[in-house]
């Protein structure tokens, strides 16, 4: 399973990155509208710093409602940065969404269908040729649904049906939900920096390298 970060933050995304585990980078209006610039400089300046990740979403903004609206603001988005290869328009589960995205994918451009709550939405936005379906997992666990049981049975509709759509497990809340969202069968989890740190930790780790530290300090003297 692939790790993106799902971040307007230029630090986190240059810290990730430095680690050298990350795939692609999931933002969205609200988390540009954190950092306070302006979110086409944001989508820019985040494509320069992840030369090497196969996908950065640029979400088309809340007032795009239409099919027409959203197309247009995905021909700007692609515009960025010289028509750069790893950028993916992230549009609405929405029926204007969806044909966008056919209108989108027919180009050869790639998407990110978002905001998926049921195995019907994923199914709609893989067969309008969606390159990444996003299904929310915390958003579920918030009204008592399990949000990891609907990427199960999503993994299981795209391999029985043979569809290619790549699944981004979404809203990841804390480690036990990147770790059983990959057995449950995504290809990709997007999180928050602040959940990379804490899946690259342990208490048996930090002890090991303190006995080993101490151990090494006692040889060097004798």
């Amino acid at each position: 399973m692939k790790l993106f970060i799902d971040s307007a933050n230029v630090a986190d995304i240059k810290k990730a990155y430095k680690v050298g585990v990350l795939s692609g980078v999931t933002t969205n209006p609200s988390l540009v509208a954190k950092e306070g610039v302006k979110f086409e400089d944001r989508i820019e300046e985040i494509l320069k710093l992840v030369p090497k990740v196969e996908s950065v979403s640029a979400e088309v903004t809340p007032d795009a409602i239409t099919a027409e609206e959203m197309i247009a603001q995905a021909e700007e988005l692609i515009k960025i940065n010289n028509y750069d290869k790893n950028i993916t328009i992230k549009l609405p589960m929405t029926l204007d969404g969806l044909e966008a995205c056919r209108y989108l994918a027919d180009k050869g451009i790639k998407t990110n269908v978002t905001l998926i709550f049921t195995v019907n939405q994923a199914l709609l936005a893989a067969r309008a040729g969606a390159t990444y379906v996003s299904p929310f997992l915390g958003r579920l666990d918030d009204i008592s649904e399990d949000g990891v049981q609907l990427v199960v049975k999503i993994a299981e509709l795209f391999r029985i049906h043979n569809l290619d759509a790549q699944i981004i497990a979404a809203s990841v809340r804390h480690p036990d939900h990147v770790t059983r969202v990959a057995m449950a069968g995504a290809h990709i989890a997007t999180v928050p920096f602040s959940i990379i740190e804490q899946i690259s930790k342990h208490p048996l780790t930090d002890q090991g390298l303190e006995k080993f530290a101490a151990d090494w300090k006692k040889a060097v003297k004798s």
